[in-house]
């Protein structure tokens, strides 16, 4: 009796492929928005997460510092060792210095002291809002590109954590990083373009800090400008400010007051600028909770210029996007004035954002 030999077909008809391809567009097609939508939702519960993880270590670090806000500590009339050169500076203000603390924990953290890759002071920029959070990174043992210093939807963010000397790059993804692409709409160039500023940002995050969290409630420190939400002028009608002796005692109303919040809402169509009504940016509470209310809901923001002079007026401006950031949801040029709500609460820690938390505690 003999064997009968079966031949396997070598692959797909082209009929059968055809099939295939147009089920699998089909599949596509429908699944795509879910997915999508699904990809956005892990993404905002990821960064959530970032900010309870921040919450937790920036509890740590207030047991283990008296109480304190993280905050940079160097302060006006010490001196402090800079690693480049070995001697000792003296700092003529809270502002300078910490600009040269942010410069030593990048220069202990990567290396880079001295020589072409060294990291610079960049002591023309107040670097509180964008960079507190290196004070904790130091702390936790001076990993300054962890990812949960940044929103997982920041895809700037991550790959210039990747390449931390892009800036070296004649044409970068940078900020300002190709100065003849900065077109009418944006904040002009100014300073954004220069080294000791554009080696930051792949040390930046995603999270911003309060102002109030670092300067004074009623007392000389900073204030906002109309002409760009990314920039603060210094207000000392009896002197300099003294920045970073903020204590977690001074928080009034913990969980209804923003500590920390993205600064863009990445979950919704075109990445609103948090200060838009409808943005709903993950925010983290003094009491180490994570609040994803509309910015709309919060109180209206009022600036210490305005409050120290006596006045309560409402503050609002413009959003004129840096370089390579989101551009207005109006396009570029947008007038809209949006409110800054919980950048600039009236009274500062001992102010109110989210009136209605306090009201559900009830």
């Amino acid at each position: 009796m003999g064997f009968r030999t079966v031949v396997g077909r070598g692959g797909f008809s082209l009929v059968e492929l055809v099939a295939v391809l147009a089920v699998v567009v089909s599949v596509g097609a429908v699944l795509g928005p879910s997915v999508k939508g699904m990809r956005s939702q892990m993404q905002g519960v990821s960064s959530e997460g970032n900010l309870l993880a921040i919450g937790q270590v920036g509890g740590m670090y207030a047991v283990d510092h008296g109480g304190r806000i993280f905050s940079f500590t160097w302060r006006e009339g010490e001196f402090y060792t800079q690693l480049h050169t070995g001697k000792a500076r003296m700092m003529n203000s809270d502002q300078e210095a910490a600009s040269y603390q942010a410069q030593n924990i990048l220069q202990r953290a990567t290396g880079r002291i001295d020589g072409a890759f060294g990291i610079h002071s960049p002591e023309s920029r107040l670097v509180h809002r964008r960079y507190s959070h290196l004070v904790l990174a130091d702390y936790l043992g001076g990993n300054v590109s962890d990812p949960m210093w940044a929103d997982p939807a920041d895809a700037n963010l991550l790959s210039w954590q990747l390449n931390p000397l892009e800036y070296l790059e004649d044409e970068n993804s940078l900020p300002y990083g190709n100065v003849n692409g900065a077109g009418p709409g944006y904040e002009p160039v100014g300073s954004w373009g220069s080294r000791s500023i554009m080696q930051m940002w792949a040390f930046s995050s995603s999270y911003q800090t309060v102002p109030h969290a670092w300067q004074g409630d009623y007392s000389p420190g900073y204030a906002p400008v109309s002409s760009t939400p990314h920039l603060f002028n210094s207000i000392h009608p009896q002197g300099r400010p003294e920045l970073g002796e903020r204590r977690h005692a001074e928080v009034v109303f913990p969980s209804a007051k923003v500590w920390m919040h993205e600064e863009f809402d990445r979950g919704q169509e075109g990445n609103p600028y948090f200060a838009y009504d409808h943005a709903a940016p993950a925010k983290l509470m003094f009491d180490g909770s994570v609040n994803t209310m509309a910015s709309g809901m919060a109180q209206s923001s009022v600036s210490p210029r305005d409050y120290l002079g006596g006045d309560k007026v409402v503050w609002e401006q413009m959003y004129v996007p840096l370089d390579t950031f989101p551009v207005p949801l109006g396009g570029l040029g947008d007038e809209t004035l949006l409110n800054m709500r919980f950048r600039w609460t009236l009274g500062g820690l001992s102010g109110v954002d989210y009136p209605q938390v306090l009201m559900r505690g009830r």
